[in-house]
């Protein structure tokens, strides 16, 4: 028998990103900027940017996951790097779409530490072996999540080459 897995939707993402906006909306926090940990925290973050009426979104490009349960050993912050002098005295929350491990949200949130004002974290999922306990959660889970955005295979593979579908 399959792993059960979460399966989250375009349409369940729509209420996920509203729901954990009021989350930190009636936490009081209000942030001065988002920082996205791209890939999948892009996502998080316009959403969030939106309901929480933020526009200044920020990106940072970590590598970790190399396909399904396959990691490098640690995470890896790509270029470009957001300049700190950006980040300085402000209030930021950092979006991402899952705390797996915890690793990237720390290295991101660890990043931060000594130049802004204050930083949380704001996800759509949280498993327990997290070794980064967010502030803001939308659901806990222990399984593999599906998401809307990389459930399905690539449209191109990085040579180019249209794959079939």
């Amino acid at each position: 028998m399959a792993e059960e897995r979460e399966e989250l939707t375009w349409e369940l993402f729509g209420s996920a990103g509203r729901e954990l906006a009021r989350t930190v909306a009636d936490d009081g926090y209000a942030p001065d900027l988002i920082l996205s940990i791209a890939r999948g925290g892009l996502f998080v973050a316009g959403s969030l940017g939106y309901a929480l009426d933020v526009k200044n979104l920020h990106v940072m490009n970590v590598e970790f996951y190399t396909g399904v349960d396959q990691r490098l050993d640690l995470p890896v912050m790509l270029p470009p790097v957001p300049n700190v002098v950006d980040l300085t005295s402000r209030k930021v929350l950092i979006a991402d779409d899952v705390a797996d491990t915890g690793a990237t949200l720390k290295l991101v949130r660890d990043y931060c530490l000594d130049h802004v004002a204050e930083v949380r974290c704001a996800v759509i999922y949280e498993k327990p072996q997290s070794t980064v306990k967010c502030e803001y959660v939308w659901r806990r889970t222990d399984r593999w999540i599906n998401f809307p955005w990389s459930v399905l295979p690539p449209v191109v593979q990085r040579s180019g080459q249209v794959l079939d579908a």
